[in-house]
């Protein structure tokens, strides 16, 4: 395993290379993550400060989540793919989430976030810390 995170969209048009540990792992529940990923939460490798490099052009649609903050999803115009997300106001920030990467098994939960939008059927790893909104930074 390489200290690369690489990865992309289903049909290969897309692909990312990230230089950098995550920052944070987490298991989203708001409503936005959930109609994003189409169940009860969305995973996502957060990095900070990394160095990216991305080939292909991703389409993007912006939406502004639970607590506010403006996220700029990016997918594939060919496959549909969700392959990354920035913050217009974070540039620093890169997020992927554990199915885009060539080797998902790298992704290991830390925390579960926005839990006050959570459901019952939604079984995660009881051991993590939960938080009803975001951590405490």
């Amino acid at each position: 395993m390489s200290g690369l995170y690489t990865g992309g969209c289903a049909c290969g048009a897309i692909r990312y290379e990230i230089s950098g540990k995550p920052a944070v792992m987490v298991d989203c529940q708001c409503r936005q993550c959930q109609r994003d990923s189409g169940t009860g939460h969305q995973s996502h490798l957060s990095f900070i400060g990394a160095q990216v490099t991305i080939e292909g052009d991703a389409s993007n649609w912006q939406t502004v989540g639970d607590g506010g903050t403006v996220k700029r999803r990016a997918f594939c115009p060919t496959c549909g793919s969700s392959v990354y997300l920035t913050f217009p106001d974070m540039p620093d920030v890169f997020i992927v989430t554990p199915a885009s990467l060539d080797e998902p098994s790298r992704y290991e939960p830390q925390l579960v976030s926005w839990t006050a939008a959570g459901y019952t059927w939604d079984h995660l790893d009881p051991s993590l810390p939960k938080f009803e909104k975001m951590p405490p930074t």
